[in-house]
């Protein structure tokens, strides 16, 4: 429900001589965007003209809704800004004591902006033009129906009367719901605040591009569901007739593993016809979807099983975010625009919307010190604003603690630093919080922000942790984690891929996992795509008689040329898109490596004794946790090293591949106890981790599919254990790196399946 504003205590009411000015949010000047009309105010629009004013001279910043434009001159001490004077709101009746036509110095390289006219325009919209532009005439409509008081935003409130007052509304937003029925219908009435919670990300109101684009994703979603219940469908219509009969139903859940998760998604991984309760619940599924029938066709197959979730064994690719739609608040004091430039510029160049709170507010700089008298002035910029998240670092964490404390914040976070007045994450509000183990100014243990991590609500919080690696011999450390001035996140894309993150709709730890697979190359991902994520689907091209792999033999050479040695030979030389952390070799003298032979290992015995079992646990874990099980995402091809002793142990052992509690590397110290895997082959080769070379000069690697889950950062002080996600559910494997993982350690002999050999010089 809409929120009722608060009254804080404000400026107005400490000591000062003589009449205070109104309190005032400020616009950087001077950040690249092409020139276009942007809206400043619900009922004002500002024209840039381009042949008055370069490109590089606006920026998606200026984007301001909720205040007419101020001139400010560098005398008054804040060059390069706009400032927007607090509570200009439509019939307000306060305006800005200035000529809105006059020149702006800026104090800067770029020198006197032209001027700005002020045009009107249609009044309480929030939506940018650009924006509006997107939905057409008929959605741009449809939006203000619902919005009642016509600010431009849709509040929870708004929805649901609509829904009640509104055939076409109530059809769009709750297809198959009684409008009428909307307060006593408990199942209807929840179905729309979920709807709501999902847009809003914990705002009071969305935008109307949010509130479209999410309707738009669910047709698309509903379509792409369409064609995954075809793909199965025609796994079961075997004989490719066009109807499915009891024996089809039967003979298909127990050839493929797709099928036999969505009937029988309670028993995955068993076999139909393995035994009485299972035969009859297949036939049980039968029945409800043909309804009487002796076949049943794809209508019958789709209406049955639309509203259910579909556990694929294929990797699901997720479009990227539109940054430019995105709009970013960041609270000035603390996030070092002077001392630390890269932080924010970072944001700016990655396309987001971007606007600095930071004119009359103070530099936290005292123990205890209350922002209330300041938060009035940070509320003003966000109804002006309309942020999609807010963000802030080292002492201005004051600020945005103080908003969720009040009820003035409810959206995604994104914090720098552990400020001390942060003791716990509001519930339903997604949370970023990063954090180096070398913070000299904030230096807060990882068991401590763990416990703060816990206080959010689940599955909507991520604790974005550097730090040190275990000691190498030599006594220094292979990763350092970060000070206070975070270094870690001014690489690999990894600031805006946070701020994405808490964004996302998914969850921001999830939304980072996901996103590690944008560090591999495309062609890398092609051939991992082509092989596979899952085990079963690996078992498929095995040559051993029934591909049961229980023969003696367990090592099946690939035929040179053929599409497999090709694919797994793509992944072997891939190297990141990115320089690694562990450059021990120039990355040309990989290209000269030669694939003399790849093996693919075929041990039915560890598959389904080990492998599978681990795999389904796996799955139950991660669903278990309310998330999708995305293969791909959760499980990963990466690469071990060892001498030929144990690669024979991990080849032919019918009962445990590799033994984490039994590993011993030089390396096993660095992250925590268990088995080691890199991202990369080149690193193994060049870390020298095959151990000694044989006669003829070859070396061998392992080429191994890890059933990754959700990982987390690793520790020297691991033991076998890690630490709890969502209780009872740990964590499932550590890794090196939460921006680019390049090792992985897993805890699980399971957690491992050795898919192929190569040997290599």
């Amino acid at each position: 429900m809409q929120a009722q504003p608060r009254t804080l205590p404000s400026a107005g009411q400490m000591h000062h001589a003589g009449p205070m000015p109104p309190p005032s949010v400020v616009l950087p000047i001077g950040h690249a965007a092409p020139a276009r009309s942007v809206s400043t105010h619900p009922g004002v629009m500002s024209h840039v003209s381009p042949s008055h004013l370069s490109p590089s001279h606006v920026s998606p910043a200026h984007v301001m809704l909720g205040a007419a434009v101020t001139p400010v001159h560098a005398a008054s001490g804040t060059p390069g800004t706009l400032r927007l004077p607090v509570g200009a709101s439509p019939g307000s009746g306060r305006t800005p004591r200035s000529v809105p036509n006059a020149a702006v110095h800026t104090g800067s390289p770029f020198g006197t902006m032209s001027p700005i006219a002020l045009m009107p325009r249609s009044p309480s919209r929030n939506s940018t033009l650009s924006e509006e532009a997107e939905l057409g005439e008929e959605m741009l409509n449809f939006c203000r129906k619902i919005d009642a008081d016509g600010n431009g935003s849709i509040s929870e409130l708004e929805l649901i009367t609509a829904v009640k007052k509104h055939p076409d509304v109530a059809a769009y937003v709750l297809p198959g719901h009684d409008p009428s029925a909307l307060m006593e219908d408990e199942r209807a009435f929840d179905a729309i605040d979920e709807i709501f919670e999902t847009i809003a990300a914990g705002k009071q109101r969305i935008r109307y591009t949010d509130f479209v684009g999410h309707f738009r994703q669910m047709v698309a979603e509903r379509s792409e569901k369409s064609k995954e219940l075809e793909a199965i469908y025609g796994l079961i219509d075997a004989d490719g007739n066009g109807s499915v009969s009891k024996l089809e139903l039967l003979d298909s859940v127990q050839r493929s593993p797709e099928v036999s998760q969505l009937v029988l998604p309670i028993r995955p991984g068993m076999r139909a016809l393995d035994e009485e309760d299972t035969f009859d619940m297949v036939k049980t599924v039968f029945d409800q979807v043909a309804g009487g029938k002796k076949r049943f066709d794809f209508a019958d197959f789709e209406a049955h099983f639309r509203n259910k979730r579909i556990t694929t064994n294929s990797c699901l690719e997720h479009p990227k975010p539109d940054r430019r739609s995105k709009r970013v608040m960041i609270i000035g004091p603390g996030f070092g625009r002077q001392m630390n430039p890269r932080q924010g510029m970072m944001i700016e160049e990655a396309g987001f919307q971007t606007y600095w709170c930071w004119e009359g507010l103070p530099n936290p700089e005292q123990p205890n010190f209350d922002p209330r008298p300041y938060l009035e002035r940070i509320r003003a910029g966000i109804d002006s604003f309309q942020p999609d998240i807010i963000c802030s670092a080292s002492k201005g964490g004051a600020y945005i603690n103080g908003l969720w404390v009040h009820g003035l914040w409810r959206g995604p976070s994104l914090l720098i630093n552990a400020h001390p007045s942060v003791t716990r994450f509001p519930e339903g509000v997604p949370v970023v919080l990063i954090q180096g183990s070398n913070d000299e100014v904030y230096p807060t243990p990882r068991a401590r922000l763990e416990e703060l991590l816990a206080t959010g609500s689940p599955n909507m919080c991520l604790l974005y942790y550097t730090a040190n690696s275990g000691q190498l011999p030599s006594g220094h450390f292979s990763r350092v984690g970060d000070q206070h001035n975070i270094q870690s996140i001014l690489t690999h894309d990894c600031l805006p891929r946070l701020i994405d993150a808490a964004m996302s709709g998914v969850g921001p730890e999830l939304y980072l996992v996901r996103s590690w697979r944008q560090r591999l190359t495309e062609e890398r991902l092609a051939a991992e795509r082509w092989l596979g994520y899952v085990p079963d689907l690996l078992r498929k091209r095995w040559s051993s008689p029934n591909h049961r792999g229980c023969d003696e033999q367990k090592l099946f050479e690939v035929p040179r040329g053929c599409e497999e040695f090709h694919q797994v030979a793509s992944v072997f030389r891939a190297q990141p898109r990115e320089p690694p952390a562990y450059l021990l070799s120039p990355p040309e003298t990989w290209d000269r490596v030669q694939i003399l032979k790849i093996e693919r290992v075929e041990n039915g015995a560890l598959h389904e004794g080990c492998t599978n079992p681990y795999f389904q646990s796996l799955r139950r874990s991660i669903e278990d946790q309310d998330l999708v099980f995305e293969p791909g995402v959760h499980t990963s091809w990466a690469f071990h090293g060892a001498d030929a002793n144990a690669i024979d142990s991990i080849v032919n052992s019918p009962v445990a591949g590799f033994q984490p509690l039994a590993s011993g590397t030089r390396g096993a110290s660095l992250w925590g106890s268990g088995t080691y895997f890199a991202r990369d082959a080149k690193y193994v080769a060049d870390g020298g981790f095959c151990g000694q070379k044989a006669p003829d000069g070859t070396r061998r690697m392992l080429m191994c599919l890890l059933m990754t889950g959700m990982p987390c950062l690793g520790d020297p002080n691991h033991k076998g254990v890690l630490p709890f996600r969502k209780k009872p559910h740990r964590y499932h494997c550590s890794v090196d790196c939460l921006s680019s993982p390049e090792v992985y350690i897993t805890q699980h002999s399971g957690a491992a399946h050795a898919a192929y050999l190569i040997t290599f010089a």
